[in-house]
């Protein structure tokens, strides 16, 4: 496998708006899915964008029922990716979009695996913010999860609320809840302890999966930790909101 030809093509399919490529369907395996994913971060940051952190997805059962797989995948933020809560979004600018309500933290000292803990992701986290990942469903995640590694594991925009740092260092973020809104119609509810017994687990299992490729989590990155409940697909007109307590609510309206 020519991982690099591969990261080229799949580069230039995306400049064109075309993903999930049909010439590398059922190609790779999840490690060249991710290896794919980090060559194609490479080129985003050579265009001049700039690495804001990471993703983690798929961190709790509901979510994964919803899509049929059934472990933690990763995928990278740009900072350009980042919308303040009440961002207005063009719905017609979308793929098929949906929403997931996550725990964003920010890192405050480097946490390398392989051997990163809940305790010591804990003692990384130097800040955290309500926020409300935006995914796109460019394809059959499913039906071939490598290549949606490569494709980014769905991620389209992170949107944040207040930060709140520093934290006390007797604060449990798995003990956070949350509750999730469209048109002011309160969908579900949910706890932090959903996020594999708490983000900090999350945040773990991160930098351990990162450490397979070489890398680490990095003072200032943020990390989305993974949603709380399943997908929530968006129509034309929603006003959706995530109201975490206690760290304040986050929204956004699609036009």
């Amino acid at each position: 496998m020519n991982l690099q030809a591969a990261i080229d093509s799949i580069w230039e399919c995306k400049q064109q708006g075309i993903y999930y490529p049909r010439e590398w369907r059922g190609k790779f395996g999840v490690d060249d899915g991710y290896r794919v994913q980090l060559g194609i971060l490479a080129k985003q940051i050579k265009s001049g964008e700039r690495h804001a952190g990471w993703k983690v997805g798929l961190t709790g059962k509901a979510i994964q029922a919803q899509v049929n797989f059934h472990e933690q995948v990763f995928g990278y933020l740009l900072e350009s990716g980042e919308l303040k809560s009440g961002a207005v979004i063009a719905f017609d600018d979308l793929v098929a979009p949906s929403f997931e309500t996550e725990l964003c933290v920010t890192i405050g000292q480097p946490l390398k695996g392989p051997n990163a803990t809940a305790k010591t992701a804990r003692a990384a986290i130097c800040g955290v913010a309500p926020s409300i990942e935006l995914v796109e469903k460019r394809g059959d995640f499913a039906g071939d999860p490598p290549l949606s590694m490569a494709d980014n594991v769905q991620q389209k925009y992170f949107i944040t609320g207040p930060l709140t740092s520093p934290l006390a260092p007797d604060v449990e973020l798995r003990e956070t809840a949350v509750e999730i809104f469209i048109d002011g119609e309160c969908l579900q509810r949910a706890a932090g302890h959903e996020v594999m017994g708490g983000p900090e687990a999350s945040v773990a299992w991160l930098a351990n999966k990162l450490s397979e490729f070489g890398r680490k989590l990095e003072p200032g990155m943020r990390v989305m930790t993974g949603s709380l409940t399943k997908q929530f697909t968006i129509a034309p007109g929603d006003l959706i909101e995530a109201r975490f307590d206690p760290y304040g609510s986050v929204t956004a309206e699609f036009k």
